[in-house]
């Protein structure tokens, strides 16, 4: 009786379950982006909710939830419940790095269903405009002549640029303070205002303060250059060669999620970022939108743990630890 009663439960949730996804979306969805107002995250995350909006008639309200390098956003989203009302925009800290600094209580691969890549875009080398230096090679020159007196705005333990900021030092023999930030957003206006006199910053972020000349960019994190930034050289041309840093976004959705679920919002996001309007307005924020043999679920899983492999030994060695 018991086994018949729990096979009963289990067919009824199942056709609820199912009958929930042939009506979704039925309300609105809030989209949380873990970090502050203003950075990569945001920017893209905006982008996205207002044309998966559109693709699924529903609004898409984006939700800034930042501390902890992305964290606590994304563990809201991992404690939520998986029904396609709460999603993530998830970011490389939030889903490579935090899982080699942080004690979580949660897993970036098991408690998450990945729906798709959004955007790729290398990060931007950039200084005070009252910092004494042209390019590269200059600066380098600069924070070696002048030990400790100098701050890297990093926005979060373990961010992409705290870890550049540690190779950085190894690699040329530098030394600075690394100051951590809630967002990028706060480390760019830190850095015009003289607060701090370097970073490393997505092209989203940094652009109108390159643009209006507050700000000096000095490398893209790339072998190639950015063409919406084409007179600043790539690393290897500047002088660290193969000092190589891609930072992406993706969608997530909260583990348990049907996959009626999860397809309807690949599609409406895929739809979104082929939607030639969306793809000029995330090009000139200096971001890539995958080809679409990119954009599928599974390629955003098999990203996300290639990164793993990749990046925890190197963050494991550098001892990078939360602050």
């Amino acid at each position: 009786m018991k086994r018949f009663l729990a096979t009963l439960l289990a067919v009824i949730a199942t056709n609820m379950a199912s009958a929930a996804a042939q009506t979704y979306p039925s309300r609105p969805i809030t989209l949380v982006v873990p970090f502050a107002p203003g950075g990569l995250t945001d920017v893209i995350g905006r982008i996205v909710a207002e044309g998966m909006g559109k693709s699924l008639r529903q609004s898409v309200i984006v939700e800034n939830v930042g501390g902890a390098n992305g964290s606590i956003g994304t563990g809201r989203v991992a404690r939520a419940a998986p029904d396609g009302y709460t999603l993530l925009v998830g970011i490389w800290n939030t889903h490579v790095a935090n899982g080699a600094i942080y004690e979580l209580q949660y897993d970036i691969v098991k408690d998450f269903e990945p729906v798709t890549l959004l955007a790729d875009a290398p990060l931007l080398l950039l200084a005070n405009k009252d910092v004494a230096a042209t390019d590269l090679r200059e600066l380098v020159t600069w924070l070696k002549a002048n030990p400790d007196k100098a701050s890297m705005g990093i926005p979060g333990s373990g961010s992409p640029a705290h870890l550049l900021g540690v190779l950085l030092q190894e690699k040329t023999g530098a030394r600075f303070a690394l100051v951590p930030y809630r967002g990028a957003g706060p480390v760019v206006q830190d850095l015009v205002a003289g607060w701090i006199q370097i970073t490393f910053i997505n092209p989203a972020t940094a652009l109108p303060h390159i643009r209006s000349g507050s700000i000096k960019a000095f490398a893209v994190t790339a072998k190639d250059r950015l063409t919406i930034v084409p007179d600043v050289p790539s690393v290897d041309e500047a002088g660290l060669p193969g000092f190589h840093l891609s930072l992406w976004t993706g969608l997530f959705a909260p583990r348990g999620t049907p996959k009626q679920i999860i397809d309807k919002l690949n599609t409406a996001a895929a739809n979104t970022l082929g939607d030639p309007a969306v793809r000029e307005k995330v090009a000139a924020q200096g971001l890539e939108i995958p080809s679409r043999e990119r954009l599928t679920s599974e390629a955003l899983g098999t990203l996300q743990n290639a990164e793993i492999v990749k990046w925890w030994p190197i963050i494991k060695a550098a001892g990078i630890k939360p602050e």
